[in-house]
């Protein structure tokens, strides 16, 4: 890569240089008066900035009181779901105590309080009435206020046996009317509202059925709103509330006698009736109608009521003001920056101004230095990229050498293959040959004729090895399918039977067929190869041994053992290298091994070799099973 030199960033220097020093020479010569109207019209800005920051601070309270009128137009809808849901579930629940005391089993049981075969029955049957009509409790009282059957038999806390003689609802409903009152259970500790009706009989009230309904459940509901609603009762007292700490609290004062009432009733906890300092500011007429502003307890609120007239309900609901007031803020303070930014753009602008069209043509002679340079780099970069396709096309021409350098070593080593590959066959051809000879000598000719066809045999066995020694250096090509073991195995010793003579060769075929994947042909070369290295092993040894042995199932396996000298630690880790061999010089070229562990690899087999314990090596060679076909797809 071409680096610049100090010399060529020389005219850069100069021309930045002449640049800069520019619009301060030329500010010299512009003089006093218009060097002052830049700073006349930054002085107007500043005003104008500090003017417009004034009346958006001023403006903040009502900014303030939209954001709290969208809060409560917002919650505005949770007010009057909240509110139609408590009506809705008085309302539903209101008939039911009537409908309940037309049963004409009630009678019979206020008739026969005591009797155990009609009250179990109608405990069971207000249990059940209470699960599908979803309410708390159903329970009967007698005309004494005691509970005769309940609902809630089953539970610690059942009210049979319990007497609400005391409770307004009992009394109502014993005048012929309806009963109805709102309070804490005095036996589950569950607050509820409760409906009364009479059970009349012949025109004279025999009792009572109550039927109760819990509203805490409606807290829960209303504790994922970021509002908070309260229930209050016609003496301020906050009956309902997401709040725990408002619960059973007074937001005004409660006269004595009604605190009489309270007690002697048993609805509220007396001692929990402590004050909520609840204070609300005066309407604004800005704030929107049905809005005011409620503190309570040192937190601020926006606040709207709505009514539940049945129950003589105020349901409230309390918008925090804070997110309000912090929306209000926010949008002040951006409206601040923005103009304060405003200002800032403009007295920039008027202070640029003035300097404008000397930076302009400051900037037209940068420019004109800059595409020259651009001109002469964008040269220099074409030479580069002319420069590297050319190296490219070196690269490639490199990389076809190396190809072709690459097939002519694996040429070579086919060559040396075939010289050892042959060695065996042509003995075995020589002594065939001589062999014919003596028989025609003899005058025996059908013994020579066989000596004949055995070397036509094994001329054909040469060709095959020749051709596969041929394609060694790439994938084979011969096609491989199912080959049965037993005519490789017999065909490699009558391949080596002039070698083996002498040697004592312990094989014993199975019974049925073995077959595998591969090729017949090179099967028999891996054969050969590892008996003839069997015989090369035990050449010092009076009476040579091999034992050869041909299992079966998933992975058959071809084992040779000799009983030679077994191989060295060197020899085990490197026995299938290429041109290793622990023979002498001239005896051997290494390649037997290595070219019979790729063959039983293209198989999807291995081959491998270990000493055994009694003496000796064992070769072993592991290929895939295969079901056996018709006809031998890998006869060649």
């Amino acid at each position: 890569m071409r680096h610049r030199s100090a010399s060529d960033l020389d005219p850069i220097a100069r021309a930045t240089a002449a640049l800069a020093s520019r619009p301060a020479t030329e500010a010299m010569h512009l003089g006093r008066p218009r060097a002052t109207r830049p700073r006349r019209a930054i002085w107007i800005v500043a005003f104008l900035t500090l003017l417009v920051v004034g009346v958006i601070l001023a403006a903040q309270p009502r900014i303030e009181r939209l954001y709290l009128r969208q809060a409560g137009a917002e919650d505005a809808a949770t007010l009057r779901l909240a509110t139609e849901v408590l009506r809705g579930a008085l309302e539903r629940t209101q008939a039911l105590p009537a409908l309940i005391a037309d049963r004409p089993i009630l009678p019979q049981l206020l008739a026969e309080p005591d009797n155990e075969g009609i009250v179990p029955f109608a405990n069971e049957l207000l249990r059940q009435s209470a699960l599908s009509l979803d309410v708390s409790d159903i329970y009967v009282l007698d005309t004494e206020g005691r509970t005769i059957a309940a609902s809630n038999y089953r539970t610690e806390h059942s009210f049979v046996g319990q007497s609400f003689a005391y409770r307004p609802y009992f009394i109502d409903a014993m005048g012929a009317g309806l009963g109805r009152f709102h309070g804490l259970g005095t036996t589950s500790g569950q607050r509820g509202y409760y409906f009364a009706s009479p059970v009349i009989e012949d025109t004279r009230i025999i009792g009572v059925v109550v039927v109760k309904i819990r509203l805490d459940e409606f807290e829960e509901t209303w504790a994922a709103s970021d509002a908070s609603i309260m229930v209050r009762d016609v003496n301020s007292v906050v009956f309902l509330s997401d709040r725990a700490a408002w619960r059973f609290r007074r937001t005004g004062l409660i006269a004595h006698w009604v605190m009489d009432e309270i007690a002697r009733t048993r609805q509220y906890p007396i001692a929990l009736l402590t004050p909520l300092e609840m204070t609300f500011s005066a309407l604004d007429p800005d704030l929107g109608f049905g809005l005011e502003l409620a503190n309570v307890e040192g937190e601020s609120f926006v606040s709207q009521t709505a009514l539940v007239a049945a129950a003589s309900w105020r349901v409230s609901i309390l918008t925090p003001t804070g997110p309000a007031t912090q929306r209000a803020w926010t949008a002040v303070l951006l409206l601040v920056l923005v103009a304060v930014i405003v200002g800032l753009v403009s007295a920039a602008i008027f202070a640029r101004r003035a300097r404008l069209i000397e930076r302009l043509a400051a900037e037209r002679s940068l420019a004109t230095l800059l595409e020259a340079r651009v001109a002469e780099r964008t040269t220099a970069l074409k030479a580069e990229v002319e420069e590297r396709r050319a190296t490219e096309v070196r690269l490639r021409k490199t990389q076809a050498e190396l190809v072709q350098a690459g097939k002519l070593a694996a040429l070579g080593q086919m060559s040396a293959a075939l010289s050892h590959e042959f060695n065996q066959p042509l003995s075995a051809i020589k002594s065939y040959a001589e062999n014919a000879r003596a028989f025609l000598d003899r005058e025996r000719p059908e013994d020579a004729r066989s000596n004949i066809e055995r070397i036509s045999g094994l001329t054909d066995r040469m060709a095959a090895i020749s051709k596969h020694l041929r394609n060694f250096a790439r994938r084979p090509g011969e096609k491989t399918g199912p080959v049965p073991l037993r005519p490789v195995i017999h065909d490699a010793l009558e391949l080596m039977a002039a070698r083996l003579r002498g040697a004592e060769v312990v094989y014993h075929p199975p019974e049925e067929e073995i077959w595998v994947r591969g090729g017949r042909v090179r099967l028999q070369q891996v054969v050969v190869n590892i008996l003839g290295n069997a015989m090369d092993a035990m050449a010092d040894l009076d009476a040579p041994r091999i034992e050869i042995t041909l299992t079966g199932g998933q992975r058959p396996e071809i084992s040779v053992r000799d009983i030679g000298p077994g191989l060295s630690a060197e020899a085990l880790e490197q026995a299938f290298d290429p041109f290793f061999t622990t023979k002498e010089p001239g005896k051997g070229l290494g390649l037997g091994l290595s070219i019979s562990f790729n063959i039983i690899g293209d198989f999807g087999g291995r081959l491998s070799a270990q000493n055994h314990p009694e003496g000796g090596a064992v070769f072993r060679m592991t290929l895939e099973a295969v079901p056996p076909e018709p006809k031998e797809s890998a006869a060649q």
